[in-house]
């Protein structure tokens, strides 16, 4: 009978391999929280430089501490536009807002992004409003190729059904940047429904798709059409 032969031992780790280790641990930990303090930086430095200066010298607080404050045009833009609103509640505000459309609509080009935009807004504004509320599969750009998209109208006008019987008009993101994408009318056989949450949509589309359904929401399953 041979005698039992002895584990190898654990193969000792280089001082390199640990620091390398080490390395990339950091990146891990620290990418995610450098790059959110940055975006959420820029934004605040971005309104800031923008809308402190249409405040007034006299009541602009940075002209007295002599120092700027952070967040400052933020609160300036939030609370412009709370007055906005209240003010356009009332009868006199809503006659000035409607003097001041029927000015924009004399201008060509003006009244089309004016108008557009204004629907645009009222459409997410509205508590009745399904766009970007539900998250699907779209086969495209061809067959067998499937990519996430938010479906934005299940009406898009007798127009474009002339040529796509009951098209769908999906928002198609792009990667990594979900803001911008393509519009797609697809026939309702090339959608599938996906049981998702929006939010779960984005991070799949801002991480290229490195992180698997699972590792973001844990239940995502395709219901079909």
């Amino acid at each position: 009978m041979q005698p039992p032969v002895p584990p190898h031992p654990a193969k000792r780790r280089t001082i390199w391999e640990t620091l390398r280790d080490s390395f990339f641990t950091g990146i891990v930990v620290g990418a995610p929280i450098g790059i959110t303090i940055w975006l959420v930086w820029s934004f605040i430095s971005f309104v800031d430089k923008n809308i402190a200066p249409m405040v007034p010298t006299a009541a602009n607080p940075e002209t007295y501490l002599k120092f700027a404050i952070p967040g400052f045009g933020i609160v300036v833009a939030v609370a412009g536009l709370t007055l906005l609103g209240l003010l356009t509640a009332n009868i006199i505000g809503r006659s000035l807002l409607a003097l001041g459309e029927r000015g924009l609509r004399r201008v060509p080009l003006v009244n089309g992004i004016y108008t557009s935009l204004k629907q645009v807004f009222e459409t997410f504004a509205s508590n009745e409003a399904s766009s970007f509320k539900e998250a699907v599969l779209v086969e495209y750009p061809s067959r067998g190729l499937w990519v996430l998209a938010f479906i934005t109208s299940r009406s898009p006008g007798a127009e474009l059904r002339v040529h796509v019987p009951d098209a769908i008009a999906c928002f198609v993101p792009s990667t990594p940047n979900p803001a911008m994408g393509q519009l797609v009318y697809v026939s309702p056989e090339r959608i599938r429904k996906l049981d998702m949450p929006v939010d779960h949509v984005l991070k799949l589309v801002i991480t290229f798709g490195v992180l698997s359904v699972d590792q973001v929401s844990g239940d995502a399953r395709v219901i079909g059409k």
